[in-house]
């Protein structure tokens, strides 16, 4: 197959599966009280929601719908040189910097950073944490990361999708992929060309967190993420998403 061939299956591929969540994203809001839908994204970390969707999170919220984001743990092991409770503080309050930014409300789980667990106690917390917020969409960490806290994350929020009775679409977000998120293959996309500057800003709100390396580093590169993903769709910034079950509400 010769390259214009494999650019257009690529191309026809990449609209097919941006038509979902990149069409909801984009529909605004009608004036109806039932228009306004429930958004919940829940992130390992302070930093991975904003890192991994923040650019949804923020056009979401400007098509008129309401975003909460529930941080597993404060970030406790995150600070070198810090205590436990010295960090949770420094990384609590760029939290609460972030979501301010993105005109989301924060809440915090109750996990520790590095010793995050999956079990039954956890699963029915998790699922009523979510649940409390009926949501019509929750976002999630990729459950094959290499980070265990992201699969711990991911996996208590697969469980409380399943247990809930699947009644909320169910996203998976990308964060530093190739080095933590692996076998990643996008069903949807959402041009973040508007909001990718308030992501950036909710971003640069995790200061104890070197953000500039979050955009730069080899390791982590989302300004080159979000580039190709744009690329994928045509456009000049996306983010990408795989999609489990239901379609979206």
């Amino acid at each position: 197959m010769g390259t214009s061939r494999r650019n257009f299956a690529k191309n026809i591929l990449a609209a097919s599966a941006a038509f979902s969540l990149q069409s909801f994203a984009n529909a605004g809001v009608e004036k109806k009280k039932n228009s306004k839908k429930k958004i919940v994204c829940l992130g390992g970390h302070p930093d991975d929601p904003e890192c991994g969707c923040g650019g949804t999170l923020a056009k979401l919220v400007s098509q008129g719908h309401e975003v909460t984001v529930i941080y597993l743990t404060r970030g406790e092991a995150g600070i070198e040189g810090k205590s436990h409770d010295e960090a949770a503080a420094i990384r609590t309050k760029e939290s609460v910097a972030a979501c301010r930014v993105l005109n989301a409300r924060p809440v915090f789980a109750g996990q520790i950073d590095g010793e995050s667990v999956v079990n039954n106690e956890w699963i029915n917390k998790v699922k009523s944490l979510i649940t409390d917020e009926k949501p019509d969409i929750v976002f999630a960490h990729w459950p094959i990361d290499t980070h265990k806290d992201h699969q711990c994350a991911s996996i208590l929020t697969i469980q409380a999708w399943v247990r809930s009775g699947r009644n909320f679409a169910l996203y998976f977000f990308e964060t530093c992929s190739g080095s933590q998120t692996t076998g990643f293959k996008p069903t949807d996309y959402v041009d973040i060309s508007a909001t990718q500057e308030q992501k950036r800003k909710a971003v640069f709100c995790h200061e104890s967190q070197n953000p500039p390396g979050l955009y730069a580093s080899s390791g982590c590169n989302h300004a080159t993420m979000e580039k190709f993903r744009g690329i994928e769709i045509n456009v000049a910034a996306a983010e990408a998403f795989v999609r489990i079950g239901n379609e979206y509400i």
